[in-house]
């Protein structure tokens, strides 16, 4: 039983080699680009849509339902990044139906990526509101003694974020093969579903986290052009 899909290698040639996560990633990524071509080459604004049209704007609507709910506003501004990371994460799990497929958020290095992304999206968003001295000063607040924790906080929120995803998608890929050995004649459909639904609550969480963290990065700039509003 593997335990990655690192451990899958398609190629290899010396130092190079090319395994099942950097194959799938790439397949998932093209499938999604285009998929999002074909989707909405042809979008309409009378009221009759065509279905994938309809599914495209329940899914859109929702993911700017949860970025508002967090306080990120416009939520436009914020849609294209937490939303890309919400479809990679599902579509990587609603992939796993199609046999021989491995998800590629069962490796560690893909979560880490993916989390190296919020790592950095997350002062980006937090200078272009606040402006780079307003967002540095915010690791001093309420004083300048948090400001090593504040950075701790910072990282360790990081690896939280890959580990937590990693952990949960490989746990549930070796419950589902355990089980799937023991009675394959019983549990193929039920652990299907079940690993479907579990990857969608994961990609579910890890979006909203990194939608939290960005709307705690640029809080501090909402707050004050509030106050300022009122007075």
């Amino acid at each position: 039983m593997r335990l990655s899909p690192d451990q899958l290698i398609f190629w290899h040639h010396g130092p190079f080699h090319l395994n099942a996560t950097i194959m799938y990633t790439w397949a998932l990524m093209l499938l999604m680009a285009v998929g999002a071509k074909l989707i909405t080459r042809k979008l309409s604004s009378n009221l009759l849509h065509a279905p994938w049209q309809n599914a495209l704007e329940i899914i859109v609507t929702a993911i700017n339902e949860q970025i508002t709910e967090v306080g990120l506003r416009p939520p436009a501004k914020y849609l294209s990044f937490i939303g890309t990371l919400f479809l990679f994460v599902a579509m990587a799990t609603i992939c796993t139906i199609i046999p021989g497929y491995e998800p590629p958020t069962g490796s560690l290095s893909t979560t880490v990526a993916l989390a190296l992304c919020v790592f950095v999206a997350v002062p980006l968003f937090g200078i272009e509101e606040q402006g780079l001295a307003g967002y540095l000063k915010s690791y001093t607040k309420p004083s300048m003694i948090m400001l090593p924790f504040n950075i701790i906080s910072e990282l360790s929120r990081t690896l939280a974020l890959a580990i937590r995803l990693f952990g949960n998608m490989m746990s549930g890929a070796m419950i589902i093969a355990i089980l799937l050995t023991i009675a394959p004649l019983v549990f193929p459909v039920f652990m299907t579903v079940l690993g479907l639904l579990t990857g969608m609550v994961q990609a579910y969480i890890f979006s909203i986290l990194a939608a939290v963290y960005i709307a705690a990065a640029v809080r501090t700039s909402k707050t004050k052009n509030k106050t300022d509003l009122k007075v």
